[in-house]
């Protein structure tokens, strides 16, 4: 059995981390397993900086030493293997969608959700100013949730999954006033994906990883 688990791909990963969480989840659906190993962003182990030098999560370790250093590449990998809800845009169009999505997700969106986040960090403009930068892509969002339920179309897929974890490390920043904005499908697409199982089942807290600690096996 242990040398079954050491043949197992190796995460790192950060619970916090809107990158790592968004990893676990499409790792989680997909049905595989991988040894993870929980880590302390101001402590990186030297296993993980001897991989992977840019010392930022997830990174996967596959057992042939290929080495995945972004989230999205782990979610394209995990849903390669298996993807029993067909979570995996099919048409050039959905693709080229999904790609849209993301990477404003990633870009700008990301950047304003940033400053707004720790604005004490950026004042040159008070964190009202990056609000409303960071609600450009909400705006998106919810224009797009009033013809379906999900980003993804008719079922979850790999943009709702993917952008999830931004969106509620948005609403975070200020509770109350996300609640009272104008965006009634995000806020319900919102409350089904933090309320889901599988939200839940990679949200387990795990103590960091040391060298020579058992495998943690994920999920």
């Amino acid at each position: 059995m242990i040398s079954v688990q050491h043949e197992l791909p190796v995460l790192y990963s950060f619970r916090r981390c809107p990158y790592a969480m968004r990893a676990r989840m499409a790792i989680s659906y997909s049905g595989l397993s991988v040894a993870l190993r929980e880590v302390v962003l101001r402590e990186m182990p030297a296993a993980l900086l001897q991989c992977s030098p840019k010392g930022t999560v997830p990174v996967l370790v596959l057992p042939d030493g290929q080495v995945l250093e972004e989230s999205r590449d782990i979610i394209d990998w995990a849903l390669a293997q298996h993807d029993p809800d067909l979570w995996r845009p099919v048409t050039p169009v959905q693709r080229a969608e999904l790609l849209s999505l993301l990477n404003e997700n990633d870009g700008s969106f990301k950047q304003a959700l940033d400053r707004y986040k720790y604005a004490e960090r950026h004042p040159e403009h008070p964190a009202a100013h990056y609000r409303a930068l960071g609600e450009r892509f909400l705006d998106r969002l919810e224009c797009q949730l009033t013809r379906d339920d999900w980003l993804s179309g008719v079922r979850m897929g790999v943009a709702d999954v993917a952008i999830f974890p931004f969106v509620r490390q948005f609403s975070l920043v200020d509770a109350d006033g996300f609640r009272q904005a104008p965006y009634p499908h995000l806020q319900e697409w919102l409350e089904r994906l933090l309320h889901s199982a599988l939200f839940a089942g990679v949200m387990q807290k795990y103590p960091p990883w040391r060298e020579g600690d058992p495998v943690t096996v994920f999920p």
